[in-house]
């Protein structure tokens, strides 16, 4: 990666390679200030509890230059998740710009600050945590996944696989020096990573990276919509990645009469399931949005729609590097670039592929479609098998709804928990769930809900980090009223 900034500093110096809304580091400046920090820096085992910007990045092209283990930490994890994965990685120090974030965890100490494109990063060490060679085993970064339960697991990957898989999307989608991107997603999150900050470095452009909070993005789930859009105005980007809430945010705003600059591109769009009503709704605005698929256990993206190459309802065919094949049962199955394995899990077997968990089938194109997840697939007390995955998208396809997780395993009928849009009543809620029943056969419809107290979130434990509701908490969560539901509620189907 650094050879690659060299020569883009060779040929373009004066080019702006990172911004964010303290300021600007062109390619020129940028190899300087990663050899001085590759020579600063402290640590074999690195953790990054910071925000967007370029101090993230910097850090993180020192960590890569310097081989040591690079582990992003989701600022979006509560304490407990941290302190499991400040142990669980054996992180010999980490770097903050919230220190306080640190000092509420046992253990750690802290060992001064520096100043990084603009901002202040404070040092923590993590003492009696082995450090030794930080790449013994070619791991370059972790990057933790909530998943669907219990605490989040480690990913480790290499610094090659990420940079193929960089490189394969950099040719999918004919990236080039005169782009700008605009990271919307956590750099700390794999996609985020690759996406927003490895790719436009490939090739020269420049990587809009402001702090989420400047771009309207507050904690796990909040959003200031008018700052989104004072955001995507102000930096003109070519490309973007959303997931789904932030596209039907984006779809809101522009309802509302809010405008989006004509330079975008290519908005990818991906992290959960998207509702074909949402892609129709983006078509009919002129937004060139394109649905993929992917994975941390496939170093993120795996196939992607691309212009003059989607099929409606599919998330694209398998970019160069990945590919997929279905298995008897119906799981999609992975190949091609795929991660080291866990961390902390010993003498775990190679793997030509991943069982990725999920449900899907290819066409005769070799388009992949997705229809549900391999153990989210239940049968009603009827017997009929139901991927509840199928009803939810239908469901977050409303305007009035946000976000809806469908439960009925046994069950006589099916009851779904919905977190509604702002300002929507209860009384809309039940007309949507309504109108969506009109699309459903008898089994599949929802014969009694309950709406949300909060929105499933990382932060509350009720999302993983791509956003995907965690079902088994939110049912534990709700199952109380689950239950009543069923004892008191004769669904009218």
């Amino acid at each position: 990666m650094l050879e690659r900034i060299r020569e883009h500093a060779s040929e373009r110096p004066d080019a702006i390679a990172l911004r964010d809304e303290l300021g600007t580091l062109s390619y020129a400046e940028l190899p300087g200030e990663i050899e001085h920090l590759t020579d600063t820096l402290a640590g074999e085992r690195v953790g990054l509890l910071l925000d967007n910007g370029n101090h993230w990045a910097c850090l993180d092209l020192a960590l890569l230059h310097r081989q040591a283990v690079c582990v992003p930490m989701p600022t979006f994890f509560t304490d407990e998740q941290l302190l499991h994965l400040v142990r669980d990685a054996g992180l010999d120090t980490v770097y903050t710009d919230n220190p306080e974030r640190m000092d509420a965890l046992p253990g750690s100490a802290h060992q001064g600050h520096l100043w990084i494109a603009g901002r202040r990063v404070d040092a923590f060490r993590i003492p009696g945590q082995a450090s030794g060679n930080g790449k013994a085993d070619g791991t370059a970064k972790v990057t933790y996944t909530s998943g669907t339960t219990g605490q989040p697991k480690g990913v480790r990957l290499s610094e090659a696989a990420m940079l193929t898989v960089t490189r394969s999307l950099c040719d999918a989608i004919h990236a080039n020096a005169s782009d700008r991107s605009l990271s919307l997603l956590p750099l700390s999150i794999l996609l985020g990573n690759i996406a927003g900050l490895y790719a436009p470095l490939m090739v020269g452009a420049t990587a809009n990276i402001p702090s989420l909070a400047a771009s309207g993005i507050d904690g796990s789930s909040g959003l200031r919509i008018e700052r989104l859009f004072e955001t995507l105005n102000r930096t003109a980007p070519t490309t973007t990645v959303l997931v789904p809430q932030l596209l039907k945010a984006l779809l809101g705003g522009i309802g509302a009469g809010l405008g989006v600059p004509d330079s975008l591109r290519f908005i990818a769009v991906g992290g959960a399931p998207v509702p074909e009503s949402m892609l129709h709704a983006a078509r009919l605005f002129g937004l060139p949005v394109f649905q993929g698929y992917g994975l941390s256990e496939a170093c993120s993206v795996a196939s992607l729609n691309l212009p003059g190459r989607e099929r409606s309802g599919s998330v694209g065919q398998p970019l160069p590097h990945a590919r997929i094949r279905i298995a008897d049962d119906g799981e999609v199955m992975v190949a091609g670039t795929l991660f080291q394995g866990y961390l902390g899990v010993q003498d775990e077997p190679h793997r030509a592929e991943w069982p990725t968990g999920d449900l899907g089938y290819l066409d005769e194109d070799g388009y992949l479609f997705l229809t549900g997840r391999k153990k989210t697939v239940y049968a009603t007390a009827f017997g009929r098998n139901l991927a509840p995955e199928w009803v939810e998208s239908l469901l977050t396809g409303h305007p009035h709804i946000a976000q809806a997780v469908v439960y009925g395993e046994g069950r006589p009928f099916n009851i779904a928990i919905l977190h509604g849009r702002p300002g929507i009543a209860a009384e809309h809620l039940n007309q949507a769930v309504a109108a969506i029943n009109e699309q459903l056969p008898d089994y599949a419809r929802i014969g009694a809900w309950i709406q949300a107290e909060h929105a499933f979130s990382p932060g509350n434990g009720l999302a993983n980090t791509s956003g995907c509701p965690r079902r088994e908490a939110i049912a534990r969560l709700y199952h109380p009223h689950i239950e009543r539901l069923y004892e008191e509620t004769h669904a009218v189907l």
